[in-house]
């Protein structure tokens, strides 16, 4: 497999894993049952480890484990978008961006836990829900290309767009003047409109899981 495909392969995985959150996201399924599920499944264990039901190994054992399945979905998907931007631009850019994000992290972290702040969380779940349909169009695009570059897709360019789309679009949205990039980010947008307003349809929604 040539570097091309490798790379084809990757994004489309990537794609797929994030067209599965953005579902997720909009219908509660992980606010409102992954963390439901896991909370449930902490207070079990210390209340067992209260009424001497298990003993304390078993009880740290029960937290690591817990622990483990919290992080795991988490770190696959985080690992599976950094190789793939890995792949294509390198691993100096990832590092950068990684470095960022645990920055981040760890403000939110302090504020949280040490300066007991309390977040606006609704409004944070709505910037990240706008924040990740950002992300998803950018990597439609950039995917879409890439398949093209590795002939799994043809390429029709669109002369009328050539001249008003600048390359810093390009390289900063993935808006390419061809076809199949722009059909590929047309139906991304329309998924994820779709789930969002099914959502909404259906009774879904991040705001009011409660965890």
């Amino acid at each position: 497999m040539s570097a091309l495909d490798l790379q084809a392969a990757t994004g489309l995985l990537a794609i797929v894993v994030l067209l599965v959150i953005m579902n997720w996201f909009f219908h509660k399924i992980y606010w409102g049952g992954w963390i439901r599920a896991h909370n449930r499944r902490r207070k079990a264990l210390l209340e067992n480890a209260r009424t001497a039901e298990i003993s304390q190994k078993r009880l740290w054992w029960g937290l690591i484990l817990l622990g483990f399945t919290s992080l795991y979905r988490e770190g696959f998907e985080v690992v599976l978008f950094l190789q793939s931007y890995n792949l294509r631009l390198g691993g100096g850019v990832v590092l950068k961006g990684a470095m960022l994000g645990l920055v981040l992290t760890g403000m939110v972290a302090v504020l949280t836990f040490f300066l007991q702040q309390r977040l606006p969380y609704r409004k944070m779940l709505i910037t990240t829900g706008i924040l990740l349909g950002v992300v998803l169009l950018v990597m439609v695009g950039e995917q879409a290309q890439e398949m093209q570059l590795a002939h799994w897709i043809p390429t029709t360019r669109i002369a009328f767009f050539e001249s008003y789309i600048p390359g810093w679009m390009g390289l900063w949205f993935a808006v390419f003047p061809t076809v199949e990039t722009l059909v590929a980010q047309l139906i991304a947008a329309v998924l994820v409109i779709g789930s969002y307003f099914a959502a909404k349809r259906f009774g879904g929604g991040p705001g009011g899981a409660a965890v």
